[in-house]
C-alpha cells in the first residue's frame, strides 16, 4: 500500500499552473475538462497574466492560493518547471503531475534536468507521476476528475489503467469510451522517476472498486520488484498487459545457443507466464480482454457452448476456439433431446447450436438457458446475424436474461454487421456480458480468462533450496577470471553442474593417446573424444570432436588425427587435454540453458537440444527461482512435450529428472551472477534419468556490468 498516491486520485484542490485562456491548449483543456466534467473539489487555475480561467480566478502563483492545495498539475515550459516545483514544496503541496516534456526522453540534458526535478521532489517530500505525461483521471462520482487533456470522459466502471504513453492514453480513453469500458482510475505515467507502475500495482491492489488492472508498458523499470508485486496482485483481481518493444536484437551478439534465442521478448513473456499476468499482443486485444475480465467470473473449464442463427458464424467460432486451447462441448442426451424438441428439422442442435435464419429472440433465450444447464458446459457464446425482422436490441435482451440466470457461468456475445448493432452490444455490455464484433476476439478473452483461472489454482509454492558445494563453483569462476578467461574449460564446467546435483556423463581428462584408452576401458567402450582448449570454441569445427569410438585401437587412431586436425586448425592452440566419455544416443536431447538479460538478469531456457535446437527453436523460458511446479509448466509448455511422454510405444522420459535439473540450475545461476551464459546442450532424457552431456558456460567480462 502506498498512502501517499491518495492525493493524486482524491485530492480536495487541484492547482493547474500553467492555465490557458486560450482553447486548443493543454493548459485550458486541463481546465475545461476538471470544470466541465464536474470535479467535487476545488480547481485554481495559476496563470500570472491573467484574471481568471474558464470563469474561475486565476493566481499569479500556487503560494498565492490562499486554501490548501492537495494536487498541482504544471504545464508550463521545461524551463520553469524546477522553479514551479519549487513553489509547490514551499506551499504544501503533497502531490504533483507534470505534463511538461523536455526530460529524459530527450537526452542527456534533459536526463540532468529529470535529476534535479527529483532532488526537489524529495526534498519537500512529494509525489511526481510525469514528468512527459497526460495526466491522471478518476471517474469515482465523489470525485469525478479528469485532471488530462484527454477531452473524453470514460464511463465509471471497475477497471484502472496504466499507461506509459502519453499519446496513446489519448486514444485508450476514447476506445474506453467507445467499448463501453467502464475505468475507474487512469494514469499515464512519462518518464516515471517517482510513481511507477509498481507504486500503482501497490495502490490499486487495496482499492476495493478497481477489479481489473490494464497496464501498457514500454519499460518495466524494476522487473525483479513487479515480480514480487504482480505475483500477490493477481491473485486478488486480474492484470491485463501490453508491452511494447518485440525486438530481438540484443540477441544477435550472444555466443550462446540460450543466448541467441532469448531475446528480451522472451523474458517479459516468461515474466508475465509466472506472475499471473495476461499478456495482450495489440491494444485491440487488452480491449478484448478488458471486457471480459471486467465483468465475467472465472469458467470452471474450457467446455464452450456455441448458440447462434447462421452455420458460418458458428463455425468460425468453433474453430476459433480450439486454435486457442478452448474445447467445443459435447452435450449431454439430455440436452439434445432438449434442443430437438424447440427447433425446426432443418436446425442443427449439435455444438454448435444452428437455430437457422428463422430463430428469434426467445429462441436465444430458450437455446442458451438450455446449454447453460448441461454439466458438460463451462461458458457460452451467442452469435447474432441480423435477419430480417429480428431487431438486434431483443437478442440482446435475451442473451443478457439467459445470463443472468446463470451467473457463475461467463456468457459471452458476438454481433455481427454494422446496423443498429452497436445499441445491442451497448446493452449487452451495460448488463455485463462483453459483446464483440469478431469471433476471434470472443474466443481469445474466453480462453484468457479460462488461463488466468487455472493460474489463480496453483498452489502457492516457494523455490526449493538444495545442498550445493557454492564455495567449489566461486573457486572456479575465480580460477577463469584470474588466468584472462571469460570461459570455462568443458571439464569444469561440469564439476560446476555437479556441484549443484545436476547428473553429467561420466569423464576423463587425458593428455595422451593411452590415457585415452585406459579412459575408454574405465568408462566403457563405445566413447568420444573431444579437445579441451582455450582457444577452440566450435571444436567440430577445428577436427576436434571424435564420436562412437568403439575399441582400443579406434581410440589410438583417432586420438592421433585429433591432435594432427586441431594443430593444423590452430598451430598456436594451448591444448590442455582431451576429454574421454562414454558415447550415449539413446533418448530424447534436449537443452537447459541461460543467458543474462541487461534488465530482468538471469533467464533459463528449457527446449529439445541437440543439432535442432536453433532451426526448430521449441524453447520456452523463465525467470529465476524456479519452483518445481514452474519447472514442470516450463517443460509441458513447449511444442514437442507429447515426444517426452512417449509416443507410438515408445517410453516416455523420466520427468521429475528434468524438473529437478531445472530447479538446480536456476539456484545455481542465482547464486552465482559472474554467469552470464550457460548451455547444457544435450541434456539427454531417457526413461531412468538424465544427464549432461555438453555444457558451456561464460563468464561476466570485465567491460560488463
Amino acid at each position: 500500500m502506498t498512502p501517499s498516491l491518495g492525493s493524486f486520485f482524491a485530492p480536495d484542490s487541484i492547482a493547474v499552473i500553467g492555465a490557458s485562456r486560450r482553447p486548443g491548449t493543454v493548459g485550458y483543456q486541463i481546465v475545461d475538462n476538471l470544470v466541465t466534467h464536474g470535479f467535487q473539489g476545488a480547481v485554481y487555475p495559476v496563470n500570472p497574466k491573467a484574471r481568471s480561467v474558464h470563469s474561475l480566478p486565476a493566481w499569479r502563483s500556487v503560494r498565492d492560493i490562499p486554501e490548501p492545495v492537495d494536487l498541482a498539475i504544471v504545464v508550463v515550459p521545461k524551463e520553469l518547471v524546477l522553479d514551479v516545483v519549487e513553489e509547490c514544496g514551499a506551499k504544501g503541496v503533497s502531490a504533483v503531475v507534470v505534463i511538461s516534456a523536455g526530460f529524459r526522453e530527450v537526452g542527456e540534458e534533459g536526463a540532468l534536468r529529470e535529476a534535479r526535478l527529483m532532488d526537489r521532489i524529495r526534498a519537500h517530500g512529494m509525489r511526481l507521476v510525469g514528468p512527459n505525461c497526460m495526466g491522471v483521471l478518476n471517474t469515482d462520482p465523489d470525485v469525478q476528475m479528469n485532471a488530462t487533456f484527454a477531452p473524453t470522459m470514460p464511463p465509471s466502471g471497475p477497471v484502472s489503467f496504466l499507461s506509459q504513453s502519453g499519446a496513446l492514453g489519448v486514444t485508450i480513453l476514447d476506445y474506453a469510451a467507445e467499448y463501453g469500458i467502464g475505468i475507474r482510475n487512469f494514469v499515464s505515467v512519462g518518464n516515471k522517476p517517482d510513481v511507477s507502475g509498481n507504486d500503482l500495482l501497490e495502490y490499486w491492489e487495496t482499492d476495493p472498486e478497481t477489479r481489473v488492472v490494464l497496464m501498457y508498458l514500454e519499460t518495466f523499470g524494476n522487473p525483479r520488484k513487479f515480480t514480487r508485486i504482480a505475483r500477490r496482485v493477481a491473485r486478488k483481481k486480474p492484470i491485463v498487459v501490453v508491452k511494447s518493444g518485440r525486438s530481438v536484437a540484443g540477441a544477435r551478439a550472444a555466443s550462446s545457443h540460450t543466448g541467441s534465442l532469448a531475446g528480451k521478448d522472451a523474458a517479459v513473456d516468461a515474466l508475465l507466464a509466472q506472475c499471473g499476468v495476461m499478456r495482450a499482443d495489440t491494444v485491440e486485444e487488452l480491449f478484448d480482454l478488458a471486457m471480459a475480465f471486467g465483468t465475467l467470473p472465472v469458467p470452471r473449464g474450457n467446455r464452450v457452448a456455441i448458440v447462434t442463427n447462421a452455420g458460418g458464424p458458428g463455425i468460425i467460432i468453433a474453430d476459433a476456439c480450439e486454435s486457442e486451447g478452448l474445447e467445443v462441448a459435447r452435450f449431454s442426451p439430455a440436452t439434445l433431446a432438449e434442443l430437438e424438441s424447440l427447433f425446426p428439422e432443418e436446425a442443427s442442435v449439435q455444438n454448435p447450436v444452428d437455430m437457422i435464419a428463422t430463430a428469434t429472440a426467445e429462441s436465444y433465450r430458450t437455446a442458451l438457458a438450455v446449454v447453460l444447464k448441461d454439466p458438460g458446459v463451462d461458458a457460452a457464446i451467442a452469435a447474432f446475424v441480423p435477419p430480417l425482422g429480428v431487431r438486434q436490441e431483443d437478442v440482446a435482451h435475451a442473451i443478457v436474461d439467459a445470463a443472468q440466470r446463470h451467473p457463475d457461468t461467463p456468457v459471452l456475445a458476438v454481433l455481427m454487421g454494422r446496423e443498429g448493432l452497436p445499441q445491442g452490444r451497448q446493452e449487452l455490455r451495460s448488463a455485463g456480458v462483453p459483446a464483440y464484433i469478431f469471433p476471434e476476439s470472443a474466443a481469445r478473452a474466453l480462453m484468457a480468462l479460462y488461463a488466468y483461472g487455472r493460474w489463480l489454482e496453483r498452489p502457492v509454492q516457494a523455490p526449493a533450496t538444495f545442498p550445493a558445494e557454492t564455495e567449489t563453483v566461486a573457486a572456479l569462476l575465480t580460477g577463469a577470471e584470474e588466468a584472462g578467461r571469460d570461459r570455462l574449460f568443458e571439464d569444469e564446467a561440469y564439476r560446476v553442474l555437479e556441484a549443484y546435483g545436476i547428473p553429467v556423463i561420466p569423464h576423463r581428462l587425458v593428455r595422451s593417446a593411452e590415457e585415452a584408452v585406459a579412459a575408454g576401458t574405465e568408462l566403457g567402450f563405445p566413447v568420444v573424444l573431444k579437445v579441451v582448449s582455450p582457444h577452440i570454441v566450435h571444436k567440430t569445427e577445428a577436427g576436434g570432436v571424435r564420436l562412437d569410438l568403439k575399441d582400443e585401437s579406434q581410440v589410438r587412431e583417432e586420438y592421433a588425427q585429433l591432435m594432427a586436425d586441431v594443430t593444423a586448425y590452430d598451430p598456436d592452440a594451448e591444448i590442455r587435454g582431451v576429454l574421454v566419455a562414454p558415447f550415449r544416443k539413446e533418448g530424447r536431447e534436449l537443452i537447459l540453458g541461460m543467458s543474462t538479460d541487461p534488465s530482468f538478469g538471469p533467464v533459463i531456457m528449457f527446449g529439445m537440444g541437440g543439432i535442432y535446437v536453433e532451426t526448430f527453436q521449441d524453447v520456452a523460458f523463465r525467470l529465476p527461482p524456479v519452483t518445481e511446479q514452474e519447472a514442470g509448466e516450463l517443460i509441458r509448455s513447449i511444442r514437442s512435450f507429447p515426444l517426452l511422454e512417449g509416443v507410438r510405444g515408445e517410453a516416455g522420459i523420466r520427468m521429475e529428472a528434468v524438473v529437478d535439473a531445472i530447479q538446480r540450475l536456476s539456484q545455481l545461476v542465482h547464486d552465482h551472477p559472474r554467469i552470464r551464459e550457460l548451455d547444457v546442450n544435450p541434456f539427454l532424457a531417457t526413461p531412468e534419468g538424465a544427464m549432461a552431456l555438453d555444457v558451456r558456460i561464460k563468464l561476466v567480462s570485465d567491460s560488463e556490468p
